[in-house]
């Protein structure tokens, strides 16, 4: 079935601000500056926030003119040219939101931004710089003694730290959810249409518009899944009050991407970390689960696989694979005022009927259908219980649910306690982990948009056949996740995410035809590329909620690490006990009052007077809930009736009423991410192209000797790879390497907003395109003297490419067999321009000029007229006749552009 929609783009992407005395006017355009909304905010409201959107859509032309006009009449003197009543106050990209606390509303906008991913043309980008700005007017602010102090707190939450959005891409959802709700049939989009008729109002009705082979293209619009969306506090107040295009969503966590070449063909590998924002927090202040059956340090990782060859979701090849982390669904906790490394563990309340974690696992039923699959890897044998009181108490409540579940449905536990097999010797781990992702992946299978290929058919790998998950006529579906955790869900779990992904890649570049065998290997420049990106991934993950890096690594558990890896791990053990310690506590308020779980109320306790943060995440506390779940039918009905497949993605009225359809012409903006993608209307370069910034197999992996197999999937020996040619053991200093993850790295040159001239009044803005390299390289650092050897270690040398170097010298026989091609070059170039005057002064037979090839057009210097096809023929004729008087009758488009002209000119 052929994709029946497109997404929509947001039309507003870039944003100015402009202030008066009296209100606030934010001009939005989309990317190319064709299309602007206004919107109005008011500035003599001391604590009231009032947002007028007239959803009226400007052309460049009338903005000019709606500006002028509000200049002119915000001026001190009618007439007075000196002073402008209209000041420019800020660029940006998008609004985060508005806040207040005791005193008026802040607006908070997005200044600098840098392109971290790209997904079938749909660009990802990280905030890098924000800018609050006070909206009421200094005439009549309220002023409050503990107003910077809430400001302090909620900028303590750094949005330019791995903070992502896309003007086009729902970050929230899967990309098999996304794909899924563009493959929906036609006659539903078209009944979806009907209903929405009065949004997109049109005196012209749909003429021009034929859905099937015609000109009209479906959009579709869809709610983010709320609890990945960090923002969702911040917009509430505007959500129903301006257009849908203002609402700009963002996601916390982590956002990476790298190019695998496969002999030339390019194939991006991209890694999106979302971070609940349901019972968030620090590590020890947030453990197990709340009420809700929301738990802490929750977070879903999706890694996509696309042909980059093909940009388009259409005719593009795409798979995805899903997993998720998160704390124990337990009621328990860890105190830390003992001031020890590992404070005991309790369990805070008796849940004999499993309720938290029924509600728990009843959302992952609905989000990933079944089976859901624990991965617990938890210590089970210890001298003194402690971690082994989660993996009791947890298995006791999955095998009270399970009782009542159909049995095909049931929830599959597998404990495995990593930390006992990691100290023997003679269990290797990460093959134990192998094995246990192999089963994992078998059983939920992944997501692919195209069939199976013709070649795996005929010659089907036996682990294929075996692969569950859900085959469907347009490719395959994931049904289920495995849920991995340990205690703190950081090294260990990280470590185990890495092989269930390294074993579902191999799957997913098997469906792609890119490998013949759905298997992976060690110390391959793919398997690197992608422990790269998972450790990177790690990283991020660990400084956000553990406040330090990984402790223990990939290699760390191969048992490959260097000796020095030892004393770092130390250093980063010290680092998150520090954090711990120290700066949770105010970190944990920063996120409270950032995610409007505690709003400051005048006349009532203030954040920091709160002895504890238990009352706000457990909402059970200060009220009676409405209605309590059965104690055995503890599943949603609707739920348990689509198993194994997803709820959210089934077809059915409950969806559909969280969508927006809307019926474009094919070449609206809107729809149109081909000019989205390539921008043909401005100036670009292949330095600022963010596809050859990235990181690449090829030139960060793949050894530079001669004679070395190009493929990926060759293993390499140690010394083989292209990071370790970067250390070239003959120098006199050896390279030091430094991997730096996105979180902590200092970060490249952004996009940022720059203010254009005083006299452009169009409210537009120009972008400074920096670097748009995702994560650092590995840099190598040399003295002066030895920049000539740093350059052949990075480059690969000449000699070794084309067989000769130019600092060698040339021999007499290669110099004159240059010299001999070069005269016969000269006496080509020669005789064609002599020709004709050497046979008009000599008679025949006297001189006679051979050529040097006897074929007519093997000639450098022949041109040919240019071919004209048949339609830019008829195009010219009807110009020429146009000019005569002769006019030609209209056709669809003509009537179609003159119809959009009217409706935005007049209507």
């Amino acid at each position: 079935m052929p994709v029946a929609a497109a997404p929509i783009i947001s039309s507003v992407q870039k944003l100015v601000l402009y202030e008066t005395r009296a209100r606030y006017f934010l001009v939005g355009s989309n990317h190319a500056e064709t299309k602007y909304r206004v919107l109005k905010i008011d500035r003599t409201e001391p604590k009231d926030l009032v947002i007028i959107d007239d959803r009226h859509v400007y052309t460049p032309q009338e903005v000019r003119e709606l500006l002028g006009r509000l200049d002119l009449g915000n001026r001190t003197k009618m007439g007075q040219k000196g002073s402008s009543g209209l000041f420019r106050a800020v660029s940006a990209f998008g609004v985060v939101g508005f806040v207040r606390f005791l005193e008026g509303y802040y607006i908070v906008l997005i200044t600098k931004r840098r392109k971290m991913a790209d997904i079938g043309g749909h660009a990802i980008y990280k905030i890098e710089d924000t800018n609050m700005i006070y909206i009421p007017n200094d005439s009549v602010r309220i002023t409050h003694p503990d107003e910077a102090r809430y400001l302090r707190i909620f900028q303590n939450v750094d949005l330019s730290s791995n903070f992502y959005f896309s003007y086009s891409y729902d970050l929230s959802h899967s990309l098999q959810y996304n794909l899924t709700v563009l493959r929906m049939p036609l006659e539903m989009l078209k009944s979806e249409t009907t209903q929405s008729r009065s949004e997109s109002f049109d005196i012209f009705e749909d003429e021009g518009l034929i859905t099937q082979g015609g000109s009209g293209v479906f959009g579709i619009c869809g709610e983010p899944y709320m609890k990945y969306v960090w923002n969702g506090e911040l917009l509430d107040i505007i959500k129903n009050t301006v257009h849908r295009d203002w609402l700009l969503y963002i996601i916390h966590g982590f956002c990476g991407q790298s190019k695998l070449l496969i002999y030339g063909r390019p194939v991006y590998v991209t890694l999106i970390a979302r971070r609940s924002s349901k019972f968030a927090g620090t590590r020890f202040l947030k453990r197990g689960a709340n009420c809700e059956g929301d738990v802490a340090n929750e977070v879903e990782t999706e890694q996509i696989l696309c042909d980059a060859s093909v940009m388009s979701f259409t005719a593009g090849s795409y798979s995805s694979y899903v997993q998720v982390r998160g704390s124990v669904p337990l009621y328990w906790s860890q105190d830390i005022s003992t001031m020890m490394p590992k404070p005991p563990i309790t369990l805070d309340q008796a849940d004999p009927f499993a309720h938290v974690a029924a509600l728990h696992f009843d959302q992952m039923l609905q989000r990933f259908g079944s089976p859901i699959i624990i991965l617990n890897l938890v210590k089970e044998r210890e001298k003194r219980k402690h971690e082994r009181i989660l993996s009791e108490e947890l298995v006791a409540a999955v095998t009270y649910l399970n009782q009542f579940l159909p049995p095909e449905h049931t929830i599959i536990y597998i404990p495995w306690d990593m930390a006992k097999y990691t100290k023997s010797k003679l269990c290797n781990v990460l093959d134990r982990l192998n094995v246990i992702a192999e089963n994992v992946v078998k059983k939920t299978g992944f997501f692919v948009n195209r069939p199976d290929s013709y070649c795996s058919i005929l010659r089907p790998d036996e682990k294929w056949n075996d692969l569950g998950g859900c085959v469907i006529p347009t490719g395959r579906l994931q049904t289920g996740v495995l849920r991995t955790n340990c205690v703190d869900c950081l090294d260990r779990t990280n470590t185990a995410q890495f092989m269930v992904g390294k074993c579902a890649l191999a799957y997913q570049l098997y469906s792609l035809g890119l490998i013949d065998k759905p298997n992976l290997q060690f110390d391959t420049d793919a398997v690197r590329l992608f422990e790269e990106l998972y450790e990177d991934h790690g990283d991020t993950l660990s400084l956000q909620y553990g406040g330090s890096q990984l402790v223990h690594r990939v290699k760390t558990y191969r048992k490959i690490a260097p000796w020095t890896q030892h004393s770092k791990d130390i250093m980063q053990t010290l680092s998150r006990y520090y954090s711990n310690a120290f700066s949770d506590a105010d970190r944990q308020d920063s996120i409270n009052l950032f995610l409007g779980v505690f709003h400051p109320t005048e006349g009532k306790p203030h954040l920091w007077e709160l002895p504890t943060d238990f009352y706000l995440h457990h909402k059970n506390t200060m009220r009676l809930l409405p209605t309590r779940r059965s104690y055995t039918h503890w599943w949603t009905p609707e739920v348990i009736k689509h198993l194994p497949l997803p709820y959210d993605e089934v077809i059915c009225a409950a969806n559909f009423k969280k969508l927006i359809v809307k019926k474009f012409h094919k070449h609206e903006e809107e729809i149109d991410i081909h000019n989205e993608f390539f921008r043909p209307y401005e100036l670009s370069s292949f330095d600022d192209t963010f596809c050859l910034a990235m990181t690449s197999s090829a030139r960060d992996f793949m050894p530079k000797t001669l004679g070395i197999d190009p493929s990926p999937f060759t293993v390499r020996k140690p010394d083989e790879t292209g990071k370790s040619v970067l250390g070239n053991k003959s120098n006199r200093e050896e390279a030091v390497l430094q991997r730096k993850t996105a979180a902590s790295a200092p970060p490249p040159p952004s996009e940022e907003a720059v203010s254009s001239s005083s006299d452009d009044d169009s409210g537009t803005d120009r972008e400074e395109e920096g670097s748009v390299s995702q994560r650092s390289t590995p840099v190598k650092m040399t003295d002066t003297g030895d920049s000539a050897k740093a350059a052949e270690n990075v480059v690969q040398p000449m000699k070794e490419v084309y067989g000769i170097s130019l600092f060698d010298g040339i021999s007499e026989e290669d110099l004159s067999i240059y010299s001999r091609f070069v005269q016969l070059g000269q006496s080509q170039h020669q005789q064609e321009k002599s020709s004709q005057q050497l046979c008009s002064r000599c008679p025949d037979g006297v001189i006679k000029l051979t050529p040097i090839s006897a074929f007519s057009q093997d000639n450098i210097y022949e041109v040919q007229p240019p071919r004209v096809d048949r339609k830019s023929t008829e195009i010219f004729q009807a110009h020429i006749q146009a000019s005569q008087g002769i006019m030609q009758p209209l056709g669809k488009e003509d009537s179609f552009v003159y119809r959009e002209y009217i409706r935005n000119r007049y209507l």
